[in-house]
């Protein structure tokens, strides 16, 4: 048996110890609680829109490619001007794969509201919603401006709060009612992005006097922009308070840019979103599309119809016929050479086909036409800069390229045919070579966005195949190790 001094000796030690584990408990709990943050938390200003996250189709590391019906699109337009709009809009929307909002400042009239049923017409439309009173919130900006611009930016806000319901969102996509979005074009260029970071994507106006005014870091809204899901409900939540901070701002897209900067997220700039600040003829720009995916169309009403012998919305769904037939492809400009007859040919797939005569450097057929004018005529000189590189649209027509319009689509077997008919008829001598040619014949394959054309583009090559004096027959393909030139024969 222990002696009794030993057991209160070990009786102490066990307490000791006890108290010790005890003591180290409870530092190690103290430090892992989480600390009070000095700055205040993002949700001091609204309370409305949590931000949990909403589990959808695709999340996670193997989600499915972002495709249409991932987006939610909000459209600015007012009772006024969406009964004149609405068939632009009617050319893209397609109720049954896509999503979103017309919004609206008051309700349409009973005329307007019924248009479609007393014109016995199944057009396809976004519903409509009457946007919440902003009366309360400040414009201040000097000389009167458009107070609307603050219902407008409000618009993102409220948009997020119709789609948290919602499955499967991965981007807000907000434009006017005017924007002309080219919807698989649009999902294939947001797919280069992760949705579940942070992204604000769109594009600068096309004048340098506008991106002066304004920004040159902003996305205008007219061209429309693109929010990834995760910052669209973040900027909802803040965006009350951005808006009394910005009143003295002139538009709604101004208002998200700066609430954006706020959160600290910069613009990624996609040159498929065109605000067309522009005026006239835009043939040039669209003969000219950079090497990505063409996403949207902006100020139509104040540009001519962009085919001729049509109005604007005639035009418009001509082009949308062969937007059908190979999205990723329209306004993709390829050219090729033929050496015979001395010729330069220029593709804008689905628009239109130039025939230059004699040979002109690939630089040289990239850089777009002047054919439209400044935005703002004469008001400064940077009113005719432009944020690209132009060159001479001849006056005279005898000095132009031979041009020929889209007149239809066909479907091969395993190809595309699209068919041009020549646009003028003036005979002259200077353009010998292409005086008998009515019409243009380019055969291709769809076009798949997948991940190497959208991260590493390369414009496609094409040959001019053995034709007849009327008709001219075109073969569009990938290019090979090979230079778009005219190179001399071999043997010369």
């Amino acid at each position: 048996m222990l002696p009794s001094s030993f057991t209160r000796l070990a009786g102490k030690a066990n307490f000791l110890l006890l108290v010790s584990s005890l003591f180290l408990f409870i530092s190690v709990f103290i430090l892992i609680l989480p600390r009070p943050s000095p700055c205040p938390s993002p949700g001091f200003l609204s309370d409305t829109l949590p931000l949990r996250h909403t589990g959808g189709v695709g999340d996670g590391s193997g989600a499915a490619p972002t495709a249409v019906r991932h987006l939610v699109f909000g459209l600015a337009s007012s009772a006024r001007s969406f009964p004149h709009r609405r068939r632009y809009i009617r050319s893209w929307w397609d109720t049954s794969r896509m999503r979103g909002f017309v919004f609206l400042d008051s309700p349409l009239s009973v005329e307007d509201a019924t248009a479609n049923v007393n014109a016995n017409v199944n057009a396809s439309e976004p519903p409509i919603r009457i946007s919440a009173d902003v009366s309360g919130l400040p414009y201040t900006f000097p000389g009167g401006g458009l107070r609307s611009a603050v219902r407008v930016a409000r618009v993102a806000r409220e948009l997020v709060g119709a789609a948290e319901g919602m499955e499967g969102v991965r981007w807000v996509v907000l434009g006017d009612d005017d924007t002309v979005f080219f919807p698989e074009n649009l999902a294939a260029t947001l797919r280069r992005h992760d949705w579940e970071q942070w992204h604000y994507v769109g594009s600068s106006s096309e004048a340098v006097v506008q991106n002066e005014k304004y920004s040159f870091d902003m996305a205008f809204g007219g061209g429309g922009f693109a929010l990834s899901w995760p910052l669209a409900r973040a900027l909802a939540r803040v965006l009350d308070s951005c808006l009394v901070r910005y009143a003295h701002l002139y538009g709604s897209d101004a208002r998200i840019f700066s609430c954006l900067a706020e959160l600290g997220v910069g613009l990624t700039r996609d040159l498929g979103f065109h605000q067309v600040d522009l005026r006239g003829d835009i043939f040039g720009m669209l003969t000219a599309h950079p090497l990505t995916p063409l996403v949207s169309l902006h100020h139509l009403d104040n540009v001519e119809p962009i085919f001729p012998g049509m109005d604007r919305v005639q035009a418009l769904e001509h082009l949308f016929t062969a937007v059908a037939a190979d999205p990723g492809r329209i306004l993709q400009q390829t050219v090729c050479y033929d050496r015979l007859a001395l010729q330069t040919v220029s593709i804008s797939w689905g628009y239109a086909v130039q025939v230059f005569s004699g040979n002109h450097l690939l630089r040289d057929v990239l850089t777009w036409q002047k054919t439209f004018m400044p935005w703002k005529r004469g008001r400064s000189a940077s009113s005719s800069h432009y944020m690209f590189n132009t060159r001479a649209f001849p006056k005279d027509p005898c000095a132009r390229p031979a041009i020929f319009f889209l007149e239809g689509v066909a479907f091969g077997v395993d190809e595309i045919y699209t068919n041009y008919s020549r646009h003028t008829t003036e005979s002259c001598l200077g353009n010998r070579t292409s005086m008998n040619l009515k019409r243009i014949k380019v055969s291709s394959r769809f076009l798949f966005l997948g991940s190497g054309q959208l991260v590493a583009p390369r414009r496609h090559c094409c040959d001019i195949l053995p034709s007849s004096g009327e008709v001219m027959e075109i073969k569009i393909r990938e290019c090979g190790d090979e230079l778009i030139a005219m190179l001399p024969m071999v043997g010369n």
